[in-house]
């Protein structure tokens, strides 16, 4: 299920992953969590992850084979395409960590 347009010719292998673990609030850093307690949510799903990737505009694609590796009963990841071949930012209205080395 792709969403947020086409990939743009590069390869789905280069796009950038969201384990839902990365933003549950229920989890410690320890246990994977990225971002801060504060900013993330409670037991996010990838279904939850791809709305809010169609609601930005940002291609992304679940894989719902994939799991965790910390925790094997964990399924599912999002890829996500936050860059361009290029290195330019897929959404310029979207900031995150890498768009700032643009």
């Amino acid at each position: 299920m792709d969403v947020g347009g086409r990939d743009g010719g590069s390869s789905i292998k280069k796009w950038d992953i969201i384990y839902p673990v990365y933003l549950n609030s229920k989890k410690t850093v320890a246990e994977g969590r990225r971002i801060a307690a504060a900013k993330a949510c409670a037991d996010p799903t990838c279904n939850e992850i791809l709305d809010s990737c169609a609601y930005l505009k940002i291609p992304c694609k679940i894989e719902q084979d994939k799991a965790y590796p910390r925790d094997f009963f964990q399924r599912g990841r999002v890829r996500v395409q936050l860059k361009n071949e290029a290195g330019s930012p897929v959404n310029p209205a979207i900031r995150t960590s890498i768009s700032y080395n643009c």
